[in-house]
């Protein structure tokens, strides 16, 4: 990547809106291929897939997402004081969702230079695993990675459909029942996504079943809140 581009995608994640001004979070920029390569195998301990996240070991800087309240623990313990509330759920959540807020102010800035980016939350498989690697310090934990780089013209890529509005946009209170209809028109659309890049033919709702209901698609995050805790969460 030329020079200035990860801090350019950096500024605009500081640009996002974050809760109170907390400034709850962090990045690491990975560069370096033998910790790509490390932190791919990491995330994929155990797995039953065997995909490995390619995507990490190809990009040229791969960006981990870190909801940190590591500085402001340390700030809040002076004068016998417990930093109490960040012992709580919503303190928690204050972070993760301030981090997310921010990487998609970083994805909009990528790609209106021309990159690309996937997604990798992956990072939370083997969370603890991935904690040490890093050497992160308590009160953090990585959200999600993100691998960033120039798109590969010759790839088959296209935009995933979407739900229709009609199935996610309420006004003036929650339609309980209108989803239904448009899931049945969702699933051509979805289908014929899948089979114009080559995946395996499943409908959404099949999709959706794989990951409600079976514990293969976690792939260690079950084990995710033992890791929060150990690292100083307690989600009380």
């Amino acid at each position: 990547l030329p020079d200035g581009t990860i801090e350019t995608i950096i500024a605009a994640a500081q640009s996002a809106s974050n809760s109170s001004n907390l400034n709850q979070w962090s990045v690491i920029a990975i560069t370096d291929p033998e910790l790509k390569s490390e932190i791919a195998k990491t995330s994929r301990l155990g797995s039953k897939f065997g995909m490995g996240n390619p995507y990490i070991e190809q990009a040229p800087v791969f960006l981990l997402w870190i909801a940190d309240m590591s500085r402001n623990n340390k700030i809040s313990l002076v004068e016998n004081e417990t930093a109490q509330v960040l012992q709580y759920t919503d303190a928690f959540l204050m972070a993760s969702i301030d981090t997310a807020i921010a990487s998609q102010n970083a994805v909009v800035a990528a790609e209106s230079l021309g990159l690309g980016i996937v997604y990798i939350g992956a990072m939370r498989n083997n969370a603890k695993e991935i904690s040490v690697l890093l050497n992160l310090p308590d009160y953090s934990y990585v959200v999600f990675g993100m691998a960033v780089g120039k798109p590969d013209p010759t790839e088959v890529s296209r935009i995933r459909p979407r739900l229709s509005q009609n199935a996610v946009l309420h006004y003036n209170g929650y339609n309980k029942d209108r989803w239904l209809d448009e899931v049945t028109v969702y699933e051509k659309a979805f289908l014929e996504f899948r089979e114009e890049i080559g995946l395996k033919n499943k409908s959404w709702q099949e999709a959706v079943r794989f990951s409600s209901n079976d514990l293969t698609y976690m792939e260690g995050r079950e084990n995710l809140r033992t890791t929060l805790e150990e690292r100083g969460f307690k989600l009380l």
